[in-house]
């Protein structure tokens, strides 16, 4: 008999998966319609950039753990929580650890970047300038090094901690904190 579950609690709100899953699909179909159906890449990369701005609001806004303030901490703070992972014991957060932290706002910059950049390649001025479109390719090679570093971070924390990262930001739910957990 297996023993009884450790108890959820409420983490991720709906609009911050919402907005995560939407900007998940839309840098994914960004980065597809490069190949195809290239005409759908501008209003992609448009809805990318309204998720970003929704998420910004939502980050002053919104609930707890969707709030930067209550995650976002001086980059100290992520050196600090680096060196405890390196020797395997830093703690467990149920927000975002500081390094996650400093990912997402390292994701919404990128992707900033990269829509700005997009949008002034259309423009008049600078339709087919050469220094923009190699910054709009270099931010999106970037954009997907910071996502396979994510997807890297997600997956060694799940393992680590033995939680289910992505279950997580599907239902909005962790194990409830124990006595050692960072809230």
């Amino acid at each position: 008999m297996s023993p009884p579950a450790a108890p959820a609690v409420k983490v991720w709100d709906r609009p911050v998966r919402l907005l995560h899953w939407t900007l998940v699909v839309s840098v994914a179909l960004g980065w597809l319609t490069t190949f195809w159906w290239f005409g759908a890449h501008q209003p992609i990369g448009w809805i990318a950039l309204v998720v970003v701005a929704l998420r910004l609001v939502w980050g002053f806004a919104g609930s707890r753990y969707a709030r930067f303030a209550q995650f976002v901490h001086a980059p100290r703070a992520a050196l600090a929580y680096l060196r405890k992972m390196r020797r395997g014991d830093e703690p467990r957060h149920l927000g975002h650890n500081p390094l996650g932290a400093w990912m997402i706002v390292a994701l919404l910059l990128c992707v900033i970047a990269l829509c700005i950049t997009g949008w002034l390649y259309t423009t008049d001025a600078l339709w087919g300038d050469a220094t923009v479109e190699m910054l709009h390719r270099s931010f999106a090679w970037a954009l997907l090094a910071l996502i396979v570093l994510h997807v890297g971070g997600v997956i060694f924390t799940s393992l680590r901690q033995r939680e289910n990262l992505v279950t997580s930001m599907l239902n909005g739910e962790k194990r409830a904190p124990r006595d050692d957990d960072v809230a």
